[in-house]
């Protein structure tokens, strides 16, 4: 059984460096940047076109609700980019055949729906997120909130229309998470543990 963690996150929480803790710590491959790269190298696609990842669907998810007349320009790109998600599907699959994996993102939970796989989603207050922003990026309360909630509702928009359910809704997931409480290091023990506990991580 290969030990596979699929992390869901909100943006601000640092669900990634908690997800490359694990990583570091279990001695395991990371997926993130990489799976967009590795994407793109096998699927012949331009990389550029991964590049917007979870926040392409919500540029073109107006397009469901039209077929012909002014927005009918939209239906070859949104076309296009369900391919894309079939294309970083089948890698995301292929990780998963072939060895131990930490996923960010990318519905990684919902494509390997029928493994063994530990899904965990990292929360945080917003006050915390709002914080680690304008510290992280340099930015004022005001732009670091709404990037906060920019980037939350593109990455909701894009899991909810591929997965048919909800993102960040605990029932989804194995292990909700609130990083704000024991920081980056402490989560990642905390799923570890968690995971071991639950046969999950060898």
């Amino acid at each position: 059984m290969h030990t596979i963690i699929n992390i869901g996150r909100s943006f601000g929480s640092g669900g990634g460096f908690v997800g490359q803790a694990i990583a570091r710590k279990l001695g395991i491959p990371f997926y993130d940047n990489e799976l967009i790269s590795q994407v793109a190298e096998e699927s012949g696609y331009s990389k550029d076109l991964f590049s917007g990842g979870e926040k392409k669907r919500s540029i073109f998810s107006a397009s469901s609700f039209f077929t012909s007349g002014r927005m009918s320009y939209l239906d070859s790109a949104y076309v296009n980019d369900d391919l894309l998600f079939k294309a970083q599907s089948d890698v995301i699959l292929n990780i998963a055949k072939k060895g131990d994996a930490v996923i960010i993102g990318r519905c990684a939970d919902y494509i390997l729906r029928d493994q063994n796989c530990l899904n965990v989603f990292v929360c945080a207050p917003e006050e915390y997120r709002i914080k680690r922003l304008m510290e992280n990026e340099g930015l004022s309360a005001d732009d670091a909130e709404a990037l906060m909630r920019r980037k939350d509702r593109t990455r909701q928009t894009y899991y909810n229309y591929y997965t048919f359910g909800a993102w960040g809704v605990a029932s989804n997931y194995d292990l909700c998470v609130d990083s704000s409480i024991l920081g980056i290091d402490g989560t990642a023990d905390f799923i570890i543990e968690f995971g071991r506990r639950a046969g999950r991580i060898r």
